[in-house]
């Protein structure tokens, strides 16, 4: 399935493109997929067209349309630079936490909603998880602001971490693992940074393929009657 940028307004008024992809054959819910820093790429938009062909609406807003519309970047030394620089230093991460609801929002009238995020991503569907509305399970790619935030998510959760990931210490993960958190398991990788990439230098294609299964089965768990 190939999807197509479409506007959308957020709730600050402010009108941003959102990659959207129906589902092929039945639809077995709608699901928020949430963007690296490097915006909603053509890697970003392929993992939208997988779960949409495993039956998933799709909905990837892009995040830094207001500071850089169209932003789409790759994965060297000057693509990351501008990637951080826009979510550290110019886009507002609350900000993004609004889009990624709205996101939910539109596709709650249809069924159960879902969310994944990679990276930058994979923090906002921890907070996914833990503050939004609508949210019937959250899977978290390597976020790093997930060790350490002291909160707890509301639906069922998993979140990935690669063991060799120098941005996110490890310890900050096994203490994630030794909390009491009821809703949510917490998987670690033979892996770095980054590993559900194929365009990336720590690309591992084991861990993504058993990442992405661990992520289906989460969703398929939680579809409900829909």
């Amino acid at each position: 399935m190939t999807g197509s940028f479409q506007p959308m307004i957020m709730a600050d008024g402010a009108e941003i493109q959102v990659y959207h992809v129906e589902p092929e054959g039945r639809r077995r819910g709608g699901l928020v997929v949430i963007q690296e820093i490097f915006g909603v790429n053509a890697h970003i938009r392929s993992v939208c067209e997988g779960y949409a062909a495993d039956g998933y609406e799709v909905l990837s807003p892009a995040l830094f349309d207001r500071e850089a519309p169209g932003f789409e970047v790759g994965y060297d030394k000057e693509g990351r630079a501008q990637g951080v620089r826009l979510a550290r230093e110019e886009h507002p991460f609350g900000q993004s936490q609004d889009d990624v609801q709205r996101c939910v929002d539109a596709l709650a009238g249809k069924g159960p909603v879902f969310v994944v995020g990679y990276c930058y991503g994979g923090s906002l569907a921890w907070f996914a998880a833990t503050r939004m509305r609508g949210v019937a399970a959250a899977s978290s790619y390597y976020g790093s602001l997930v060790p350490g935030s002291n909160e707890r998510p509301e639906c069922q959760t998993v979140c990935h971490f690669g063991r060799h990931d120098h941005g996110i210490p490890l310890d900050g993960v096994e203490a994630l693992i030794a909390q009491d958190l009821p809703m949510t398991e917490i998987f670690l990788y033979d892996a770095g940074h980054g590993f559900n990439c194929d365009q990336r230098d720590d690309y591992d294609a084991p861990s993504a393929a058993l990442a992405r299964e661990r992520t289906l089965a989460l969703f398929r768990a939680n579809e409900g009657d829909d």
